[in-house]
């Protein structure tokens, strides 16, 4: 399991640093349009707003993967070693239903909702369920990294 959540994670980050790369591109693009031009371009706002919104959810994935959310953190420093694997189970266990009922299920009746209703993008015309596709993926790779701390957490049961 390590090897693949080592492969799932690298690509995670390279899609990271692909789409931070492309907002760069668009902001300045559209700074550039608007300021110099004088003729600002019309998509680049909602691309932007549409890249915000994969990188912020991705992003939300890979910080669950490095453990920097702080929430979790708190909780896992402040019981006793003994009982560290037992708060860790019962957190991830919460992010992974978290994750299966609301980017997952939520996630895929938006995309389903919007795709059967033809809803398309005002600016670039696209539709707008390959916006939220981002929803589900980001549930099911949360889901992933749970199940990935909850055997860890086992496992050190097991080893103290």
């Amino acid at each position: 399991m390590d090897t693949v959540t080592k492969f799932i994670t690298e690509i995670l980050k390279k899609v990271l640093m692909l789409l931070m790369a492309a907002i760069v591109i668009d902001v300045s693009w559209q700074v550039f349009t608007r300021f110099i031009l004088k003729h600002p371009s019309s998509f680049t706002e909602e691309l932007a707003g549409f890249l915000l919104i994969w990188i912020g959810l991705l992003g939300a994935s890979y910080a669950l993967h490095t453990k920097m959310h702080l929430g979790i953190d708190v909780l896992t420093e402040k019981v006793s070693r003994d009982k560290k694997h037992i708060v860790e189970i019962a957190i991830y266990g919460i992010v992974f239903l978290f994750a299966f009922f609301i980017p997952v299920i939520g996630g895929m009746n938006l995309v389903t909702m919007t795709f059967t209703l033809r809803q398309i993008s005002p600016a670039m015309g696209i539709p707008v369920g390959y916006v939220y596709l981002v929803l589900p993926l980001t549930g099911l790779l949360m889901m992933y990294y749970s199940v990935g701390f909850i055997i860890k957490a086992f496992k050190n049961k097991h080893v103290q």
